[in-house]
């Protein structure tokens, strides 16, 4: 009996081993997907903000490009290596929106408030202080909510960098 259902493993062995793999790899897959892609906050005063975290460059590079919109209660934090000037600029972007820089003691040091959409010739926005982050918001929103330079800046997003 034991030998039986041995050669029935054997016989379908080229079928399982390959199925269990594909499946493996699709969980894997999966959770690497659902915790890269998992949406984060980041909160100024009293005001959080669901972020899609930009880590990589061309995520940085894509950005909130082609968006029509933009939810109030939600965002871009783009992640750079070290802290810099890192200039941006509103090309493609269809919406208006304030970008914020905060450097590594999660302090904002610069606003360029309600950056206007723009298709070509566009205008890069510098900020004066260095920066590691930065958040793009609904332009406007900074104005609404008293956020200015120094503020304090936390959040999930903030704290998974910090471990």
């Amino acid at each position: 009996m034991v030998i039986k259902n041995f050669h029935m493993v054997k016989k379908y062995y080229f079928i399982i081993l390959p199925m269990g793999l594909i499946i493996l790899f699709l969980a894997i897959f999966s959770f690497y997907y659902f915790f890269r892609n998992q949406k984060q906050q980041v909160c100024i005063n009293s005001n959080c903000f669901n972020v899609e975290i930009a880590r990589t460059e061309a995520e940085r590079e894509r950005g909130l490009m082609w968006r029509k919109s933009l939810a109030e209660d939600a965002g871009m934090f783009f992640i750079f290596e070290k802290e810099d000037f890192y200039p941006f600029w509103m090309k493609n972007t269809l919406i208006p929106l304030d970008i914020i820089w905060i450097n590594v003691n999660n302090e904002i040091v610069y606003i360029a408030k309600n950056a206007p959409p723009c298709p070509e010739n566009c205008k890069s926005y510098i900020p004066t202080e260095k920066a590691k982050y930065v958040l793009e918001i609904n332009g406007g929103l900074s104005d609404k909510f008293g956020v200015k330079t120094l503020d304090k800046v936390s959040g999930s997003a903030i704290l998974q960098l910090e471990h």
